[in-house]
């Protein structure tokens, strides 16, 4: 099923950093009968101040696109709720490289963020008028069914951390042109290509990048995954595309408004 590509694609990376603490001893060598005390431990400069500092998950979740600043789209609250488990899986791909595509494409934390808030919204499907014919009607129900789906996510960074993240996208884009694989909970999922956006280029942000994941599904059918990254000072703004249908259409509106709330 379709469906399976949005599983397998949820995918994560994380990191796990243990500190080790260590005393140096020391003794008196005057008093060989005086208690051994523990020497002071160096002291080390604190860490300065980031020139640039990010936003806190608070800050950005005032920032996210509501429903109500977003009329050609509806909420979609189960998948909204599911993005808060995007980072406990892991991923891996054969070109190192193109793991940043993944774990943007999934919502998944690029980095080191200071703050991140994630929401998912569907463009409104049309629905059929009270005179629509038997075939208009089965229409309608076609297109609810195959709406595309936009992941939207805010990360902000200290210092020039949005800068490398928009970066590094922008250079997986041209690596990983004849396509990868990537590996999640024991699933593979096989990206033919990765192409620059067809559509008008995105204007939003100080800067973007615009992306066609193509992926190969179970059935042998494929499945387009459009991905959106802007940058607006210390904070990047990701949207992820997906249908159920396989293509799915570019949320030009919902770049644009969620951009000018970020400023």
């Amino acid at each position: 099923m379709r469906s399976a590509l949005v599983r397998r694609t949820v995918l994560t990376a994380s990191a796990v950093s243990l500190a080790l603490l260590a005393t140096a001893c020391g003794s008196d060598k005057a008093d060989t009968k005086a208690d051994a005390k523990p020497s002071a431990p160096a002291s080390s400069p604190a860490p300065a101040a980031p020139a640039v500092k990010g936003k806190t998950d608070a800050e950005l979740t005032a920032l996210l696109i509501t429903q109500a600043e977003a009329p050609g789209f509806l909420l979609q609250p189960e998948a909204a709720a599911k993005l808060a488990d995007v980072d406990k899986a892991s991923v891996t791909t054969d070109k190192p490289e193109c793991k940043v595509l993944v774990q943007s494409q999934a919502l998944q934390k690029v980095g080191a963020p200071t703050g991140v808030a994630r929401t998912a919204l569907g463009a409104k499907p049309k629905e059929a008028g009270p005179n629509a014919s038997a075939e208009e009607k089965a229409e309608a129900i076609k297109n609810a069914i195959g709406t595309t789906v936009t992941m939207v996510g805010l990360t902000s960074y200290d210092d020039k951390g949005a800068q490398e993240v928009l970066a590094s996208v922008k250079a997986a884009g041209q690596a990983c042109a004849g396509g990868f694989s990537s590996t999640s909970q024991g699933e593979t999922t096989k990206y033919e290509s990765v192409q620059r956006g067809t559509g008008a280029p995105v204007t939003s942000g100080e800067e973007a990048v615009s992306l066609v994941l193509t992926a190969d599904l179970e059935d042998g059918d494929k499945a387009t995954i459009l991905l959106t990254v802007l940058r607006s000072g210390s904070t990047v703004a990701t949207f992820s595309s997906i249908s159920l249908l396989g293509t799915a259409e570019s949320p030009v509106t919902l770049v644009a408004d969620q951009s000018k709330k970020l400023g």
